[in-house]
């Protein structure tokens, strides 16, 4: 089979339309080299197989080597009839039935996201005139965005009958199905903050209801979606990206929702929360830390993600944040008068040390995680939005809550401070990542083929 050199400097990704399905790859500065699917490339490897859809041919190869290819859209992009750059900004607009199609389970991440902003506004140690008036409205909206996104789920699976099953099952897509639950946790904790109040039996024991409902449902996720991921998929280490800690995700923070409703239920209701919650904390962070391991072994090995993803790695920050919250408000929630063994030696008193103990330990491997893919995504920004960049905000959202607590715990005012500090940046963060979402959906960068979660491109 013989290789082919393509005439335009750029570098172009495409995707075929043609029965000779081809990638165009960069061999050099200022050459590109095209390479028919069946032929290795010049390092020895095959640039991949031919995907279900013609979409997923082109996305399948933005992630190849260590570093990644810079996705430049070509200024021959329509030249060739036979191929669509995805990249090139006069590319045919689609209707919006056809974008449905590509409308995928990583929207809950807006939701997800919205809803930590939500919590963290109630939370913040320096509270003006006002700021609760403002989480509120930020609740309200979070919920409104998670019925809409909700519908608009229905709607692609009512319009493009096969798309569910396959959402569950693609090798991607499939593993932002649980930001769906991950939303409805935001929600359930953000009504506790903002919608119930202290004297209301009834509303807390609706609130009890849905964590206990949310706890079996989210087991169900934990080992449903494992046990279908180690069935149908075979992953290479190479490949490991931070969704794959997403299945557990929902199910660890069943220690979050306890640790924020512990303490406003009665005491006979109290310790079984706070024991479900400590259940479901430690089996969420033992999961997590063992693909942790994955995660280090495949940046020792094939190093960093393409830059496309790499604010992704910021999903690692969640799980060891989002514990540490969980241990300070799951202590805090138990009794005054809890004493396990009525002899005043393992008390309330001494488990509220060791969590907190436990959370400064737990807050440094976040903090770790957070600088790794802060220095990663600054050497190598984005170019092109992903609803992944969301990512940027709900792990820090977690991080920044636990930075809070422990401020509140030792009453350490420069610590309150900096959480402060952190949380301005976070603001400007999610408006930041708001606009490039909305800019995206208008230009077509994302809902269109190639460009969204339902294609294989790491």
């Amino acid at each position: 089979m013989e290789r082919t050199l393509a005439s335009s400097p750029q570098r172009n990704l495409s995707y075929p339309v043609s029965s000779t399905p081809s990638f165009i790859y960069p061999d050099s500065e200022q050459t590109a080299m095209q390479y028919p699917l069946d032929e290795k490339r010049h390092d020895g490897t095959l640039p991949g197989t031919l995907p279900e859809t013609q979409a997923s041919s082109a996305a399948s190869s933005i992630v190849e080597g260590k570093e990644g290819h810079d996705l430049e859209h070509g200024s021959d992009g329509h030249k060739n009839s036979d191929h669509v750059d995805i990249y090139d900004p006069n590319r045919p607009k689609l209707g919006l039935r056809q974008r449905m199609h590509h409308f995928t389970w990583a929207w809950f991440t807006l939701p997800m996201s919205t809803g930590g902003l939500s919590l963290l506004i109630f939370a913040q140690p320096h509270q003006f005139p006002g700021l609760r008036q403002i989480g509120l409205f930020v609740y309200i909206v979070n919920i409104i965005v998670f019925f809409c996104l909700t519908f608009a789920m229905l709607t692609r699976f009512f319009l493009h009958h096969g798309d569910f099953y396959k959402s569950l099952s693609h090798p991607r897509e499939g593993f932002f199905f649980p930001t769906f639950f991950l939303a409805i946790a935001t929600a359930i904790t953000s009504t506790q903050r903002y919608a119930v109040p202290d004297n209301d039996m009834a509303l807390k024991w609706a609130i009890q209801t849905a964590f206990w409902g949310y706890v079996v449902i989210t087991l169900i996720l934990a080992v449903g979606q494992y046990s279908f991921v180690f069935a149908a998929h075979n992953f290479g280490l190479q490949t490991m990206m931070p969704t794959w800690i997403l299945p557990i995700f929902p199910i660890m923070l069943s220690g979050t929702i306890a640790s924020v409703i512990a303490d406003t239920q009665p005491d006979i209701a109290a310790v079984p929360i706070v024991i479900a919650g400590m259940s479901c904390q430690g089996l969420g962070l033992s999961v997590a830390i063992l693909m942790y391991a994955h995660m280090v072994g495949r940046l020792m090995s094939a190093g960093l993600p393409n830059r496309e993803h790499r604010p992704g790695l910021f999903m690692n920050v969640g799980p060891p944040a989002f514990t540490a919250l969980a241990f300070i408000g799951m202590a805090n929630g138990l009794p005054d008068t809890f004493d396990r063994e009525m002899d005043g030696f393992i008390d309330v008193h001494l488990i509220r040390t060791f969590a907190i103990i436990g959370a400064i330990f737990l807050w440094s491997l976040s903090l770790w995680w957070f600088g790794i893919a802060v220095v990663a995504v600054i050497s190598s920004p984005p170019k092109y939005f992903h609803l992944g960049w969301w990512a940027m905000v709900f792990p820090n959202t977690g991080f920044i809550l636990a930075t809070i607590t422990i401020g509140n715990e030792f009453k350490v005012e420069s610590v309150l401070w900096v959480a402060t500090g952190m949380s301005i940046c976070l603001l400007f963060t999610y408006f930041f990542v708001l606009y490039s979402n909305i800019r995206a959906v208008i230009i077509q960068d994302i809902m269109y083929p190639g460009r969204d979660e339902d294609v294989e491109d790491h």
